[in-house]
């Protein structure tokens, strides 16, 4: 029988409401953005965001349900975002969550925002099955997972330092291209000489398959002051050194997935078009099915929250209403640390 899945997210700047089946079919999405009010800051202000979530949840929640034509009596599970993230988007998302819960007598299902990401893929493709490759990039997250099931994920890398989209809003910034950095970097990217501005490729060609940005930061910094170099030009080079650090990291952790049936990205940096046409042609050359979501489903919205809470339910996983905010939650606690300081989990 068919389940109906309230979603809802709030762990970074965006908030948002969505009805989701458990037949993939997105009943309806109502999504609320911030990037006027953290514009002036050059990126995500963790208190302003926190307001905003307030202000907008509610509504959010009854447009979505007017939207998919149900009340609140009608959904089978509120799913909600319980981490990582803004720990005060977090709580707001959550607390509202547990709050619907249990007015409506329905299951909690307190979903990691990074299994949103994990599973939005099978959202939009029936035909993905698990095991999967799943290259997780976003604003603070860079790893690879083998996703071997709901609730199942064995990390076999991540970041030692900054995340790739963290270091498209930081190149952003710091070339002046405005906010959200991603997209900006991508626009100006596309005018310049990929070319053009020796950077480095920090990892690359490494026994681990781990990342590490940090210093690709800092070699922007430096490039920016030298002033032999246009923006555009700046952020092609970039762009290029993020993907070619992307591709070789994944190449290398493709030995350590042999029963992966696909390469799947996912995550806000999955938007990017060089990003995913560099994957594609690396899971052609390796005889893998290339999966990503399509654009609105990369970044942060309520829908791949509520399908992760779909196929949570679906396996029989729902939570008390006493399940804490976390502002860090790997999808993989058994996995093993990695050297270097500020490692994100």
């Amino acid at each position: 029988m068919t389940k109906l899945i309230l979603g809802l997210e709030s762990s970074c700047d965006e908030t948002a409401a969505a009805i989701v089946t458990s037949d993939r079919r997105v009943l309806s999405h109502r999504l609320a953005g911030q990037e006027a009010a953290h514009r002036p800051y050059g990126g995500v202000v963790p208190e302003i965001a926190a307001r905003a979530h307030v202000e907008a949840l509610t509504p959010l929640v009854q447009g979505a349900l007017a939207d998919a034509g149900v009340t609140l009596a009608d959904v089978d599970a509120v799913a909600a975002t319980a981490g990582p993230g803004l720990i005060g988007g977090v709580m707001v998302g959550l607390v509202t969550g547990k709050a619907l819960a249990h007015a409506a007598g329905k299951p909690l299902v307190a979903v990691n925002h990074l299994e949103g990401h994990a599973l939005s893929p099978r959202l939009a493709d029936p035909d993905l099955d698990f095991p999967y490759l799943l290259l997780l990039v976003s604003g603070g997250h860079c790893q690879l997972l083998l996703v071997e099931g709901v609730a199942r994920y064995r990390r076999l890398a991540t970041t030692i330092d900054d995340a790739a989209g963290e270091a498209f809003d930081k190149t952003a910034k710091i070339l002046g291209l405005g906010f959200p950095g991603g997209p900006a970097v991508e626009r100006a990217a596309a005018l310049g000489n990929p070319s053009a501005v020796p950077l480095p490729r920090p990892l690359k060609g490494s026994a681990e398959p781990h990342f590490s940005f940090a210093g690709l930061k800092s070699a922007v910094v430096r490039a920016h002051a030298a002033g032999t170099w246009s923006p555009e030009d700046i952020a092609a080079s970039f762009q290029a050194a993020v993907v070619d650090c992307l591709i070789d990291r994944t190449t290398r952790a493709l030995d350590r997935a042999e029963d992966a049936t696909a390469l799947v990205v996912a995550g806000g940096v999955a938007a990017n078009g060089a990003v995913r046409a560099s994957l594609q042609t690396l899971a052609s050359d390796n005889a893998l099915r290339f999966v990503a979501p399509p654009l609105w489903l990369c970044t942060d919205n309520a829908a791949m929250i509520a399908w992760a809470g779909a196929e949570r339910f679906a396996a029989g996983l729902t939570d008390p209403l006493d399940m804490p905010a976390r502002p860090r939650w790997p999808l993989d606690p058994s996995a093993e640390a990695v050297r270097g300081a500020g490692v994100k989990a």
